[in-house]
C-alpha cells in the first residue's frame, strides 16, 4: 500500500536509533532467543541439499540464480474478495510467459490470506482461494521461474495487533502456515517461502519488544515448515527485518534471529525505495544527488557486511520509488533514471538479487508491454553492466533570447563517451559539440539547426553514447517564463491557469507571510509532489490539491514559490476563507 510504504519510508528517513537504545534492544531480543523453544529446537543446520540448482548448489547459489526478480503485485495481495479487486486482471499463464520472456529468472508472489480465512480455532483456509494460489504457483514453476509466496497485506490488517492480541494473532498465523506447508510441500525446491511482508507492529512499548514479536514470527514459521518434511525439511527460507528496513538497528535484529536458527537454508530480506525525499519528491528532494546515493550506497553496505559477507544471501524483495504508486512522472525522467541505473549497479556489486515492485504500472498485464520502455531499458541494463548518464536530460534554451551554447556534466560511470547522434545521424564533434573532460558542450549553432521554428516544448531529442549501456536522451527544450494569472475557486477543486511556454514543474514551496512554513510537512517549505500540488500541462493549469489546503491557516496568505526545471522561478498568493480560495500574482 502507498500510503503504509511512505510512512515507513518517512519513519526510516526521519528518526535514528541512539546507541544505548539499540544496546538494550539486542539485549532484550538475546533473552527472548535464549528462551525460545523453536529456537533451540532449530540450532543444527540441515544437510546439504539440492535446490533450484545443482546437487552441490548452495543458498548463495540458488539466490544469484534468482536474479533478477519480478512482483506479481496488487493481485493475490489484494485486500478485496477477488484477485481483480484493486484494478488488475486476473492472472493468466500468457502473462508470466512474458514476464519470463523480459528476462527476469524470479516472481515474488504477494499473497493476502486474511478476508479468505475462517474463524478460530482452524483459521481455515478457503479451498477455492488455496487452489488458486497454488495454481499460478505451478505455472510460473512450470516457465521456469524461482517462485517466492509469503504472508502479505496481513501484516498491517491483523498481524500488528499482535502486541495486544498475542496468542490469537500468533495462532491465526501459525495456522496460515501449516496449511501452506502442507499444500506446497512436495512443490519444486524452486519454490521459496517468505515469513511475512513488512512487519510491523501497533501499539507496543517500542523497538525491543517489536523485534521479539517478529523474532517470535520468524521462528514459528522456521519450525513449522521445517517439521512439515517433504521438501520443506530444507526449502529456502526468507526472512524480514522490521519494516524490511536496512537500518543497522533492525538488521542487527535479524542476524540475531539467523545465528540462533543456524539454519545454512535461510535468506535476508529487505526492501528499498530510496531516499524517502527524493523518492516521493517532497522537501525539494528533486533530484538523484550525493544525499539521495549515499543513502542508498549505506543501505545496501549494511546490509551486505551484515549477511552476505557471511555467507548469507539477500533478496531485495521490492525496490522502486514511492511516488510511482501516484504517478511514475512524480519524479523528472532523468533523475528517475540515474536512480535505477546507480541502484543496479551497487546491488550487483554487493551480490543482492532484486526483485522490481510492479502494481501494474510498469508491465502491462494484457498487453504485454512496458508503459516506459526507456525506464525498463536502463533497469535491465543494470542487470550486467553500468550505463553513462548526464547531470539532466534536459537542455533548456530561452525562447525570446539569442541561442547560447549549453553544458552538460556527463557521469561516465567507467564508461567512455562515444559521440552525440539526432536520429540516425552522428553529430559533429567540434562543430556541434565538444567535451573537455566530463563537460559536454552543445553548441549554440547546434541547437539552433535542431530546434527549427523553437516551438515552446521538446524540439529536437539528441542521445549521447557510450562505451557500454543505453544511451541517455539529451530533450532540448525551448521556452519563456510561465505566465500565472488570477483564480478563485474552492479549497476541494483550486487551479491556476498557468502557460508553462516550454518549461515543466519541478516543485513549489509554501510560506506565511511570517516566513513560516505552510501546508503539509510544515518542517520544509517544499510541499510533496501531486499530493499539495500538481501540473496539468494539457489542461494548462496547476492544480493545489485539498490535502494542502486541509493544512493552511484560515485567512492567513500563502506565498507560494514555483520551481521549474528550466531554473526559473514564479512566486504566487492564495488565502483560504472557510472552503473558499482566492489566488493572485499580485504582491
Amino acid at each position: 500500500m502507498a500510503g503504509l510504504r511512505g510512512t515507513t519510508g518517512m519513519i526510516r528517513w526521519s528518526l535514528g536509533l541512539l546507541a544505548g537504545g539499540l544496546v538494550m534492544l539486542l539485549a532484550g531480543l538475546s533473552v527472548v532467543l535464549a528462551g525460545s523453544p523453536q529456537a533451540a529446537a532449530t540450532t543444527t543446520a540441515p544437510p546439504p541439499t539440492t535446490h533450484g540448482g545443482s546437487a552441490a548448489s548452495s543458498a548463495m547459489d540458488d539466490v544469484a540464480a534468482m536474479q533478477p526478480g519480478w512482483n506479481l503485485g496488487n493481485s493475490l495481495d489484494a485486500t478485496g474478495s477477488d484477485e481483480t479487486s484493486w484494478g488488475n486482471p486476473r492472472i493468466t499463464p500468457e502473462l508470466l510467459d512474458n514476464v519470463r520472456a523480459q528476462g527476469f529468472k524470479s516472481i515474488r508472489i504477494p499473497v493476502t490470506w486474511g478476508q479468505h480465512q475462517g474463524p478460530a480455532p482452524d483459521y481455515a483456509i478457503d479451498a477455492a482461494y488455496l487452489n488458486r494460489v497454488k495454481e499460478v504457483v505451478d505455472w510460473a514453476l512450470a516457465d521456469g521461474f524461482y517462485v517466492l509466496i509469503n504472508i502479505h497485506h496481513d501484516s498491517w490488517q491483523w498481524i500488528a495487533n499482535m502486541p495486544s492480541n498475542h496468542d490469537g494473532v500468533l495462532a491465526r498465523y501459525n495456522a496460515i502456515w501449516t496449511q501452506l506447508a502442507s499444500t506446497f510441500r512436495d512443490s519444486s525446491t524452486r519454490l521459496l517461502f517468505e515469513s511475512v511482508n513488512e512487519p510491523q507492529f501497533n501499539g507496543g512499548s517500542g523497538d525491543a519488544q517489536n523485534a521479539a514479536l517478529l523474532n517470535e514470527l520468524n521462528t514459528s514459521f522456521h519450525s513449522i515448515v521445517r517439521q512439515s518434511g517433504g521438501n520443506n525439511a530444507n526449502r529456502l527460507l526468507v526472512l524480514p527485518t522490521l519494516h524490511t528496513s536496512a537500518d543497522q538497528a533492525r538488521v542487527d535484529e535479524l542476524v540475531a534471529t539467523f545465528d540462533a536458527l543456524g539454519d545454512s537454508n535461510l535468506i535476508a530480506t529487505v526492501h528499498y525505495y530510496g531516499y524517502w525525499p527524493f523518492s516521493v519528491n517532497v522537501a525539494g528532494g528533486t533530484h538523484f544527488d550525493a544525499t539521495a546515493q549515499k543513502d542508498l550506497t549505506d543501505s545496501f553496505d549494511r546490509v551486505h557486511n551484515a549477511f552476505v559477507a557471511k555467507g548469507i544471501p539477500v533478496i531485495i524483495g521490492e525496490y522502486g520509488l514511492l511516488g510511482f504508486d501516484r504517478s511514475t512522472s512524480t519524479i523528472e525522467q532523468g533523475e528517475k533514471l540515474k536512480f535505477f541505473e546507480f541502484f543496479g549497479y551497487h546491488a550487483r556489486s554487493k551480490q543482492m538479487t532484486t526483485m522490481l515492485w510492479d502494481n501494474g504500472q510498469h508491465f502491462q498485464r494484457t498487453g504485454f508491454q512496458w508503459n516506459d520502455q526507456e525506464l525498463f531499458a536502463q533497469i535491465k541494463s543494470s542487470w550486467t553492466t553500468r550505463s553513462g548518464t548526464a547531470s539532466s536530460d534536459q537542455v533548456f534554451s530561452v525562447g525570446s533570447s539569442a541561442v547560447t551554447d549549453r553544458k552538460l556534466t556527463l557521469n561516465l560511470n567507467g564508461t567512455s563517451f562515444q559521440g552525440l547522434r539526432h536520429g540516425t545521424t552522428d553529430l559533429a564533434p567540434g562543430t556541434d559539440y565538444t567535451v573537455q573532460d566530463d563537460q559536454l558542450t552543445i553548441t549554440a549553432a547546434a541547437i539552433s539547426r535542431l530546434s527549427g521554428s523553437r516551438e515552446y516544448g521538446t524540439n529536437a531529442v539528441l542521445s549521447a553514447r557510450f562505451s557500454q549501456g543505453v544511451p541517455w536522451r539529451i530533450n532540448l527544450i525551448t521556452y519563456d517564463r510561465p505566465v500565472l494569472t488570477n483564480a478563485t475557486g474552492t479549497t476541494g477543486s483550486f487551479a491556476i491557469p498557468t502557460q508553462f511556454l516550454g518549461d515543466r514543474l519541478a516543485t513549489m514551496e509554501a510560506k506565511y507571510a511570517d516566513g513560516s512554513n505552510a501546508g503539509p510537512h510544515n518542517w520544509t517549505s517544499y510541499k510533496e509532489f501531486e499530493v499539495a500540488f500538481s501540473p496539468d500541462y494539457a489542461a494548462q493549469v496547476t492544480r493545489l490539491k485539498p490535502e494542502f489546503f486541509a493544512e493552511v491557516n484560515d485567512n492567513s496568505r500563502v506565498t507560494l514559490t514555483f520551481h521549474y526545471w528550466s531554473g526559473t522561478t514564479v512566486t504566487y498568493y492564495v488565502t483560504k476563507s472557510g472552503t473558499s480560495v482566492t489566488g493572485s500574482t499580485a504582491a
